[in-house]
């Protein structure tokens, strides 16, 4: 009975010697706020970033159009043959019902 007494008390006091600390030790730690305010413009950044925008625009008006056929075996196969169509089903491969 005497180590059960003893056992328990050593427990209670590692436990109270890991809680206790915790409340001053979490009072040091400074707040901190991550969300920043939004800052403000000047008129100098928007009329910079209005003309980075306006560049932008204009090279996206310069870039050529894609080739709309993109077959590579079209130039192989005659006029009169249509492509193999894609099966299915998994059956229609094997043959299986």
């Amino acid at each position: 009975m005497k180590t059960v007494i003893g056992f328990v008390g050593a427990a209670v006091t590692a436990a109270m010697t890991i809680v206790l600390p915790a409340p001053p030790a979490a009072a040091q730690v400074p707040s901190m706020n991550l969300m920043t305010e939004p800052r403000t413009l000047t008129e100098e950044e928007k009329q910079k970033r209005a003309a980075q925008e306006k560049a932008y625009q204009e090279q996206l008006g310069k870039i050529p159009d894609q080739k709309a056929n993109n077959d590579p075996w079209g130039k192989v196969r005659s006029a009169d043959t249509p492509p193999t169509p894609k099966a299915k089903k998994n059956q229609e491969q094997t043959g299986s019902k």
